[in-house]
């Protein structure tokens, strides 16, 4: 079994924009009181409420204290509280930092509820999706929801750019890989691919896919509006927020917007293209975050580049197709090794052809996306 989300633009009218808004308003709420009670119980000694105890508190002394909460979808509140749960749980783990209160200024603006007797139903015969307590709202269907699949649950978000939309989370039967054999790999097309930091990727083929680089393009542009906006009445703070100051600031969040959108279709078109004509592909396992930090002195071509949601994007699209993506240690050292003899030396960041005793003499980064392929192949087998 496995998950997949279809994402759709929806058009609320007056009325379900102020059910979201205070669905939202809600959800976060009921997490900042759990998340205030599960402190004061640290305090004074008491045990950690589990999701199932405070769920059952929110329902039966948090919506007597607050009449308003019965007024919106009661799933919404009990994903918050389970969001919660799963923050703690990886605070205990140590994969996670302690859960923060969230803001109503920058935390992001969308609520979660869950699918039961046929609450949450896409009709793409009148454009409309249904949803618990809006009803049917207006959407743009521009993809149909396979009969098999069946539907877990919604995400309605609200972006910056005063845009509304829902992610229907289904569930459906995953196809089995079968390629663990070494005969079947054989038959195979498989490829290696390594992280170019002036652009996408360098394949094992000798291939070097660039980076359209939407970002750096429109800066200039970016930066002539956001420099209005720091001189509009309301940009410090404390003062009163302008109509000016207001419609500017949607100005540049729709710049950042259709950036964002621009990288996204490239990079699933890139990782779609990928995925059909490969049935193997081996990629290093590489912490992005790191390499974007000022240390680095490389961040905005990294941050530009979007390499780590190109890999996310190309991992669930070959499970989809039923094939493999083999992620390579990150300390594999696949720049130093000669992809002809094998031999391994030490060669600076800014030395960017490989040259061997050996005679060979290639690209840096070809010479580790061959490696790369070689090393993934031999972790499939073994």
């Amino acid at each position: 079994m496995a998950n997949k989300a279809f994402k759709f633009r929806i058009y609320p009218n007056a009325k379900q924009e102020e059910l979201f808004q205070k669905t939202v308003v809600c959800a976060r709420f009921v997490y900042n009181q759990m998340l205030l009670r599960q402190q004061e119980n640290y305090k004074d000694g008491r045990k950690y409420m589990s999701k199932i105890a405070a769920n059952t508190y929110c329902n039966q002394v948090m919506k007597n204290e607050y009449p308003w909460l019965r007024e919106v979808d009661k799933f919404a509140l009990t994903n918050s509280i389970f969001h919660l749960d799963a923050a703690f749980r990886r605070f205990f783990q140590k994969a996670g930092g302690y859960p923060k209160f969230k803001s109503k200024h920058c935390s992001r603006q969308s609520y979660t509820t869950n699918y039961t007797n046929g609450n949450i139903k896409v009709l793409e015969a009148c454009g409309q999706i249904r949803l618990p307590k809006l009803g049917k709202v207006r959407a743009r269907i521009h993809r149909a929801i396979p009969e098999k699949c069946r539907i877990k649950s919604a995400t309605v978000s609200f972006t910056s750019d005063r845009r509304f939309y829902v992610s229907v989370l289904v569930e459906y039967d995953a196809p089995c890989t079968g390629m663990q054999l070494s005969s079947d790999i054989k038959a195979r097309s498989v490829i290696g691919l390594d992280y170019k930091s002036d652009g996408l990727y360098t394949d094992s083929e000798g291939n070097t896919i660039g980076s359209p680089k939407y970002y750096r393009r429109a800066q200039k542009k970016l930066n002539k509006a956001q420099r209005r906006l720091s001189r509009k009445c309301g940009s410090r703070k404390g003062e009163e927020k302008s109509r000016n100051y207001l419609r500017q600031k949607q100005k540049v969040a729709r710049m950042h917007a259709h950036i964002a959108n621009q990288r996204k279709d490239f990079l699933h078109k890139t990782s779609t293209e990928t995925a059909n004509r490969y049935d193997v592909v081996c990629v290093e396992d590489l912490n992005m975050k790191p390499m974007a930090n000022r240390g680095f002195g490389n961040g905005k071509a990294t941050m530009d580049n979007g390499y780590g949601m190109f890999l996310n994007y190309l991992e669930y699209k070959l499970k989809d197709r039923g094939k493999v993506l083999i992620k390579v240690d990150k300390w594999y050292p696949s720049s130093q090794i000669c992809s002809c003899c094998g031999k391994q030396k030490k060669i600076p960041l800014t030395e960017r052809i490989y040259t061997c005793e050996c005679g060979n003499q290639m690209d840096r980064d070809y010479n580790a996306a061959r490696n790369i392929r070689e090393e993934g192949l031999r972790l499939l087998v073994s």
